[in-house]
């Protein structure tokens, strides 16, 4: 029977295996840094918003009592939502991401009125 022998030393890593840590003043980053190739930005995102507020507004205005305010609501919302996922597909992420946010914000806002007059009356007021 044969005695095994350890284990060989490790060798050194070759030269620029391991990066340096940065320094304070190194220009270079010791790791690369993941950037998204297209960003949501402020000014794209407000547009996006205020596109969809201008939308609900007018939605909204075609509805005379919360039966129709409620249902003119929801079909904004699904209107803006296929708006969003075009938008987010072959055009600009922040403009969706608006768009998305004001449109989820007013069909809120519907349920909840909609809710309260539940609630008080204790009639369903969609149908």
């Amino acid at each position: 029977m044969s005695e095994q022998g350890g284990w060989p030393p490790a060798a050194a890593p070759p030269p620029g295996w391991r990066p340096q840590p940065p320094t304070l003043l190194s220009s270079q980053a010791a790791r690369p840094t993941y950037r998204e190739p297209f960003p949501v930005r402020g000014p794209q995102l407000t547009a996006g918003v205020g596109a969809a507020l201008a939308w609900f507004a007018l939605f909204g205005m075609l509805g005379r009592d919360l039966l129709t305010y409620a249902w003119w609501t929801v079909a904004a919302a699904i209107s803006a939502w296929i708006v969003a996922t075009m938008l987010m597909i072959l055009g600009d992420r922040g403009v969706a991401t608006g768009i998305a946010l004001t449109a989820a914000g007013g069909l809120s806002i519907a349920t909840a009125v909609v809710a309260v007059r539940w609630i008080t009356t204790n009639d369903w007021p969609l149908w």
